[in-house]
Formats: structure tokens, sequence, C-alpha cells
């Protein structure tokens, strides 16, 4: 192994390490639990189409760590509570917890039904909530100050600019996910958890697979980033990777824009330039 190998891994790796990816069988949930299993992890993807799930894993068996399949309703309390005690029957210790199973509703304003909001927050704010409570127990069983266990909410730019675009519970309920991670990494930090969020802009993903599969609705997309182009599989394992790494283990209660620069982008702002004489 060269010097530099041997350095990348002491960042890096996550050889030995549990990790569960909510949400990880497709988008960037698949994205997610692919990073982790590349960098050595014993990964847990759930969601509730389990077939789904066990073709994501079967298609990650040639990367260094390994994946399991598992059946999970998050927008339920039973669901939740299942798939907490399935993974603690399975093991004894997580060192990872990447909250991203979350939906979206779209409607006009006229039309938005009060169930798109029980809907989405029951699986995107109480469901993420009521996992990472439960599973608190297996994060700090060998949490350190030198080495916490990590907790990943998956937020978005629509959480934290206002993007409504007629997913008006979606953006809300993102905006709570941000607001909850700083909330929690101060609930959790005693206990030697960090709790981070990613708030993604557009990736392909079941979300948006109408626009960023279709290559004329993608490059009109993308020219609202300002970077020109959604996001790949490569920005979530990076990023992802530094988090749950050594170089992550000093940080916790951040929100990480990932979106190409649009949630510093001043658009159609006071152009100063024009003032100048």
């Amino acid at each position: 192994m060269s010097h530099i190998d041997e350095y990348l891994g002491s960042l890096f790796s996550l050889q030995g390490k549990t990790a569960l990816v909510t949400g990880g069988a497709t988008g960037i949930g698949y994205m997610a639990a692919t990073a982790l299993v590349a960098a050595g992890a014993r990964v847990y993807i759930a969601s509730r189409k389990l077939d789904a799930c066990r073709q994501a894993a079967e298609s990650l068996a040639a990367l260094p760590g390994e994946c399991f399949a598992l059946s999970a309703d998050l927008a339920t309390e039973e669901g939740v509570g299942s798939l907490a005690a399935t993974v603690a029957e399975r093991e004894p210790e997580l060192h990872v917890l990447v909250n991203n199973a979350g939906k979206s509703w779209g409607a006009a304003y006229e039309q938005f039904p009060w169930k798109a909001w029980e809907n989405i927050m029951s699986i995107n704010v109480t469901g993420l909530f009521t996992l990472t409570q439960k599973l608190t127990p297996l994060l700090a069983e060998t949490a350190s100050a030198d080495d916490p266990a990590r907790v990943v909410n998956i937020g978005s730019v629509m959480g934290q600019l206002p993007y409504g675009d007629s997913t008006y519970s979606y953006a809300a309920s993102k905006a709570a996910v941000h607001h909850l991670t700083r909330i929690l990494s101060n609930e959790l930090a005693g206990r030697r958890i960090t709790v981070n969020a990613i708030a993604p802009g557009p990736f392909p993903s079941g979300m948006i697979g109408f626009i960023t599969d279709h290559e004329q609705r993608r490059a009109k997309l993308s020219e609202n980033v300002p970077l020109g182009r959604v996001g790949r599989a490569t920005d979530i394992a990076g990023l992802l990777l530094c988090l749950c790494g050594a170089g992550g283990a000093y940080l916790s209660g951040a929100v990480i824009p990932l979106d190409g620069g649009m949630s510093a982008d001043a658009g159609q702002g006071l152009n100063l330039s024009e003032y100048i004489p």
C-alpha cells in the first residue's frame, strides 16, 4: 500500500463500521449506500419496496463492504419501531445512520390537500426523528470523542430557499429537517454522536426523474444551477465519506449545501456595477 493509499484510507475508510441507509434502494439513498459499501462498511438499506432493496444490495456485491436489504414503512410508528428492532437484533452497535427516506407531493396551491401535509411530514420529519431516537442506544454503544457515531440527514435546497414549486409540504418538511438537525446535534453531542445534514440540489432520483431522465428537460434544469449541471453520485460520495470518516469527527450541527451554488446564488438581485460611474 502506498503512502497516499494509506493516508486516504485513514481519512475515508469505513472498514469495521456498520451503517443503515433508509430509502437506500434508489436515487440519493442508493448513491449513499454505494459510497459506504465501497468504503468497506457493512450497510443495511431499508424501504417499503423490499425487492428493490434486494436488487440494490445484489448490485453492490462486488464492492469491499457488505449490503443487506430490509423492509420498512417509515411513515408509521410501527414501521419505524420494527426497523429499529430488526437492526438491534442483528447488530450490537451502529456507527452510521443516513436518514434519506422521504416523499414529495405536488399540487396547485388551490388544490393542495390536508393529507399532503400528514403524509409528507410523517415520513420526512416524524419518521426521521423517531428512528434516530430509537437507534440512539446503538449509535452510542461504542461512540467516543475521537470517533463519534454519525447521523446524516438528507435535506434539500428547497429547505434552504423558498422554492415551493407546488411542493409546499415537502419544502417545509426539509426546512424542518435542517432545524431538527441542529437541535439533535446539541441533544446527542454528550453521547458522542454527530448530527449533520446534506442539502442537495437537483440530483437524478425518482422524485425528479421525469426531468433528469429527459435530455432537454435536464439541460433546462441545469441552467438554473450556477455550476451548470445536476448532481452526480460522486458528489454525494465525497461529502458523505468526509462526514462519516475521520474528517467529520469534529463537525456537528451543520447543514451543508450540495447544490452547485444554488443556495448562494443572488439571482436577479442588485447589480451594483450599474451604479458605478
